[in-house]
C-alpha cells in the first residue's frame, strides 16, 4: 500500500489516544475485582485497595511503555 505522506503515524498516533482513555480505568477496574474477590475470599477488608493501587501503577507503566514504544518507531 503507497504511504499517504505521513497518514500513517497520524493514524497511529490517534489509536494511541483512543487507548490511552482505556487503559489505566481498565487496569484500575481489574484490580478492584481482583481485589473485592480476595477480600470475600480471605475475608479480609484491605486487599481492595492494595490491587486498586497495584492497577494504578500497572496503568501507568503500560502507558508509559505504549509511549515509549510510538516515540522510538517514528
Amino acid at each position: 500500500m503507497p504511504s499517504n505522506g505521513g497518514s500513517d503515524s497520524n493514524r497511529r498516533l490517534i489509536a494511541l489516544a483512543f487507548e490511552l482513555g482505556f487503559i489505566i480505568p481498565a487496569a484500575v477496574a481489574v484490580g478492584y475485582l481482583a481485589g473485592a474477590a480476595l477480600d470475600r475470599w480471605l475475608h479480609t477488608t484491605r486487599l481492595t485497595i492494595v490491587c486498586v493501587l497495584v492497577g494504578v501503577v500497572a496503568g501507568f507503566v503500560d502507558m508509559i511503555r505504549r509511549v515509549l514504544a510510538l516515540s522510538n518507531d517514528g
